[in-house]
This record gives structure tokens, sequence and C-alpha cells, in this order.
């Protein structure tokens, strides 16, 4: 993979994906919307979409989940009353957009022909977003990567420790996912600003 670039003839974004560059791709984005899923935000049981769309009966506390804690910061850490009341007017919204971007990385690599499963050696992906699919992967990209950050506990300035690991230890190789999804999510940056 050669990261994103600019179509210099459609100007559409795109990038071709190993099959399993893709595979692991749409793993990540899976789990995504199954962590944003799990903790309903709203009740699931509203009875009309007018009624559902009204409903503003969110969660009033910080999720449980640090990864969660952390996409969904308190907007008020000094007033918890204010933050209560901000959380169950937004955080509805903010989880679903947070897992459509994660459900159309999905969709457009199963578009392009990513198989439910893979046993195709040597397959390539070939992807081409317009301009609201890219910025829908690149908030993606951020969500994907500040939840292994979070997992791993990552910390500025940590790079000597995870050189220092071995390649067998499932920390580096996930370190190594969180960097490689960071180095898409630059190039993708990139393209988009050409």
């Amino acid at each position: 993979m050669n990261g994103f670039e600019r179509h210099r003839r459609s100007g559409a974004v795109i990038a071709n994906f190993s099959g399993f560059e893709a595979d692991l791709l749409r793993s990540l984005a899976s789990q995504i919307v199954e962590l944003l899923r799990n903790e309903a935000a709203v009740p699931p049981d509203a009875q009309d979409p007018f009624e559902a769309m009204m409903d503003f009966s969110g969660p009033t506390s910080e999720p449980d989940d640090p990864v969660l804690k952390r996409l969904f910061p308190s907007a008020y850490p000094d007033d918890e009353e204010a933050a209560s009341e901000f959380r169950r007017f937004t955080e509805g919204t903010l989880r679903d957009g947070k897992a459509n971007a994660a459900i159309a990385i999905i969709d457009r690599l199963e578009e392009a022909g990513l198989p439910p499963h893979l046993s195709e050696q040597g397959l390539v992906i070939d992807v081409e977003l317009d301009e609201e699919t890219a910025q829908m992967w690149l908030r993606s990209f951020t969500d994907i990567r500040l939840a292994i950050a979070t997992r791993l506990d990552v910390e500025d300035g940590d790079e000597e420790y995870w050189y220092s690991l071995p390649d067998d230890d499932p920390r580096s190789q996930a370190h190594d996912i969180y960097e490689w999804v960071g180095w898409l999510q630059e190039t993708l940056v990139r393209a988009l600003t050409e």
C-alpha cells in the first residue's frame, strides 16, 4: 500500500490495500462499532421515528469503558451537573456519528470487493472515496487510534519503550497497528489537502 492519493482526473481520493490490510481495517472499524453499540446511549425501544428523534434521554454519567471515556470526555470536568446535562443531550448523536463513520469504512471496503472471509492470496482492494466519505474515514481513523492508544496506554514521548519490545510481543504488534493507522490518517489528510 502506498497510502491515499488524490486521483488527478476524478479528484477522488484513492488507495489500494492488500486483502490482509483491508481485512484488518474492517476488523478495527467493526470493533469500534461494537464498542459504541454495546453501551447503548439511547434506549432502543422508542416507538415512532419522531419520538425517537425527540428523545433526549441519553446517558448522564461517564461511560465505564476507558476507551469510551476517551472518545466522550466530560464537557465540564468541574461541573458534574452541567456535564451530565450536556452528555444527556449530545452523546447519543455523537455515538451515532462515530459508528456511522466506522461503518463507512466497512461498507466501502466491502463494496470494493473485500469478501466476508479472506481466502484468496494476493487479493488487492482498490478504494475510491469522495470528499464526504474520505472525511468520515478520517474521523474514524482518529477514533481507532484513540481506542488503541487507550488500551495500550500510549503516551507522548514513549516511542523508545515501544521500539524496545520484541517483535513477537502482542503489545508491539498492536502498537505497529496504531502507527499504521496513523500513517493512513496522515496520507489521507495529505490527499485531501492537495
